[in-house]
């Protein structure tokens, strides 16, 4: 218990958080600190484009198996369905519009890699073996949530806006906007050169998507600190207790769901309970950088406050041990 009571401060007081923090509080005390929109802009392609090659590089690495297939589907139908479920719950256990519930729920869907890099310490911290290929899962677990949101968002809102399919049904050149959005096809195409150049490519560009990376995420989540501090002070009223909730339950809700999966395809219990941290977890990298570029009208105020100052902070502390718990014990 000791040691995930260790791992979970030391998370907690990570470099990255911390530049959370500070941003959210300058933007609190209205200090005239600002991240260029150009360059936070570029931040954010960064961002994807570096996720998606390096999770093609794993892929690459690990080679191909059934197991590794298994767990690969398995991410890609949680990234899809849980994005409809928290939707379904925001919209019946609150009161956020659809944009705004449809932007939180890309969040859910997706996962939060420093989150799953604390569920891996925990589980070499307790000797609990899990699949190296688990990294390519979570890259996985991106675009289906994004396409997902955006769906949920802009589709089904335009649908009832106009009544044209009468019946919520999405029209060709909506379809074709998502599946051509800058920042899927960017994930998507660096993860499947990822994928074809391997190790090599990424010892080649490595000082540009390896080494950095930390550095330009405190930049980035600066940034969202900044807006999400922005947004609090304005939008402050739609996180009521209802919404606040959200953030705390939704993590067991995914992890249930998680669970499953990992129950049908058969893992280990160790690459289990990275399957229900992913579940359990929300973007604040890869999400909240495409909404940004394809759903600007959504509020981050909420999605942010929701996935870094809730959700996060709860499956660091507690999520993670009841996780690795649970898939120990069902083992």
């Amino acid at each position: 218990m000791q040691g995930i009571i260790d791992i979970a401060a030391a998370n907690l007081l990570a470099p990255m958080v911390l530049f959370f923090a500070l941003g959210f509080i300058a933007s609190l005390v209205r200090s005239d600190l600002a991240i260029p929109e150009a360059i936070a802009k570029g931040i954010s392609l960064y961002l994807v484009m570096a996720i998606g090659f390096k999770g093609g590089a794993e892929v690459a690495a690990s080679g191909i198996s059934l197991s590794l297939v298994l767990a690969l589907i398995a991410g890609a139908l949680l990234s899809t369905v849980i994005p409809f479920m928290a939707f379904m719950v925001l919209r019946f256990a609150t009161g956020l519009s659809r944009i705004d519930a449809g932007a939180v729920a890309a969040h859910y869907g997706s996962i939060s890699i420093v989150t799953f890099i604390a569920a891996t310490q925990a589980l070499n911290q307790f000797g609990i073996g899990y699949d190296g290929h688990m990294v390519a899962v979570a890259a996985v677990m991106e675009a289906p949530a994004i396409l997902a949101g955006l769906l949920l968002a802009t589709g089904l809102s335009r649908a009832g806006d106009t009544g044209g399919t009468g019946g919520g049904g999405l029209d060709r050149e909506l379809l074709r906007e998502i599946a051509v959005n800058g920042s899927i096809l960017l994930l998507a195409g660096s993860f499947l050169i990822g994928c074809i150049t391997g190790h090599d490519g990424l010892t080649m560009i490595a000082p540009f998507i390896v080494d950095p990376f930390k550095g330009v995420l405190c930049i980035f989540l600066l940034d969202m600190g900044l807006i999400a501090g922005r947004g609090f002070s304005r939008s402050g009223s739609k996180l009521d207790w209802r919404t606040i909730a959200f953030g705390l339950y939704m993590p067991l809700i995914g992890a249930a769901v998680g669970y499953l999966a990992a129950s049908l395809t058969g893992m280990e219990p160790g690459s289990a309970a990275l399957l229900m941290t992913l579940s359990a977890s929300a973007s604040y990298i890869a999400v909240p950088a495409a909404m940004r570029l394809a759903l600007p009208e959504a509020d981050p105020a909420i999605s942010l406050t929701l996935s870094l100052a809730i959700t996060f902070p709860f499956n660091l502390t507690l999520g993670i041990p009841l996780y690795v718990a649970i898939a120990g014990m069902a083992a």
